[in-house]
């Protein structure tokens, strides 16, 4: 395989790989989609023709026997994922996995131990942690523009039609053996990492969920996170809410002031000693280009895996953490 450029293989080019992430593989220096799979031909040829692709197969082994691909992308439905990601371990192909990493903690765990084994190179498509905007709360919080932080509060309260949550033509999200617990599931990954990147490892994770609509998942989740260093989060996700009543916000706290953002947003604020400034960004068009442009330098060895799957893992623990208590 030419480690001089990554030539990829999507696995799974749904709706998640129709513009925030497909189109970039081939804006990346030193990157090149070659060959996209989804079980449907007729919609893998589709998504192929469309976006300049080669080739497009209704089969996986299509991609992992083909020896000029050596990195797959599989954006499958989470239930999926443990299979194609070992499948793609022992063809000897790097993995940018989307989130969450698998449908539970002991499913990451597999794919933990199948890397060690191995030379492959795997990230977890946690994007978030490359948009400016989420960067920019980073440098905030290193700077100690708010002095010593004590908590985080996060509240993702959204409404059966909530426009966050991708759009898709079969309603596997709301199917727990498929998404490996409804929408707080496709969701909650994006939030609890940024919390993890922000205040690293933690000490407990605990929280409740119920179904209090007719789907087949639970639609309110809440939790606590206590991290080792004594800052706490607390997190609300409802998906059963009125239109008027959502909302997407994250406050940090700390002993000087507060730092705010949205987890969908274009601005961060923070107010300190009775004022507030507020930065605003541009999201790329592409939202995981960011992202995928420092996976491609991972697998060349020209830069740090920005997001190993063991930070994956433990935001799967929190999940479960949440979740497995009714």
């Amino acid at each position: 395989m030419s480690m001089n450029k990554i030539v990829w293989g999507i696995i799974g080019c749904g709706d998640v790989a129709e513009v925030k992430s497909g189109p970039a593989f081939s804006l990346v220096k030193q990157s090149e989609l070659k060959a996209v799979m989804r079980r449907d031909l007729a919609k893998a040829e589709d998504f192929a023709k469309r976006h300049q692709v080669k080739y497009w197969y209704n089969d996986a082994s299509s991609i992992l026997e083909d020896p000029e691909i050596n990195a797959v992308y599989i954006a499958t439905p989470p239930a999926f994922h443990l299979q194609y990601t070992l499948d793609a371990i022992k063809a000897g192909k790097h993995v940018y996995l989307e989130k969450p990493m698998a449908l539970n903690a002991l499913e990451a765990q597999k794919i933990i131990e199948a890397l060690k084994t191995s030379n492959t190179k795997l990230s977890v498509a946690h994007y978030r942690r490359y948009l400016p905007a989420f960067l920019k709360v980073q440098d905030l919080l290193q700077a100690h523009i708010i002095g010593e932080v004590l908590f985080a509060d996060i509240q993702i309260l959204q409404s059966k039609n909530s426009e966050i949550i991708a759009n898709s033509d079969t309603p596997w999200r709301f199917n727990p053996e498929i998404s490996g617990g409804g929408l707080f599931h496709d969701v909650a990954p994006h939030q609890l990492d940024l919390m993890y990147m922000y205040f690293g490892d933690y000490k407990a994770a605990t929280g409740f969920s119920i179904n209090r609509s007719q789907n087949s998942s639970d639609d309110i989740v809440n939790g606590i996170i206590n991290f080792n260093n004594g800052i706490q989060c607390r997190g609300m996700w409802s998906f059963n809410g009125a239109k008027a009543d959502e909302k997407d916000d994250c406050v940090i706290y700390g002993t000087t002031g507060r730092i705010e953002f949205s987890f969908y947003g274009k601005q961060v604020t923070y107010y300190k000693n009775g004022t507030a400034k507020s930065f605003l960004f541009k999201t790329p068009k592409h939202i995981q280009q960011p992202m995928i442009s420092a996976v491609v330098d991972y697998f060349l060895d020209q830069g740090e895996n920005p997001c190993p799957a063991e930070d994956a893992l433990q935001v799967t623990k929190i999940m479960d953490a949440f979740t497995n208590y009714h």
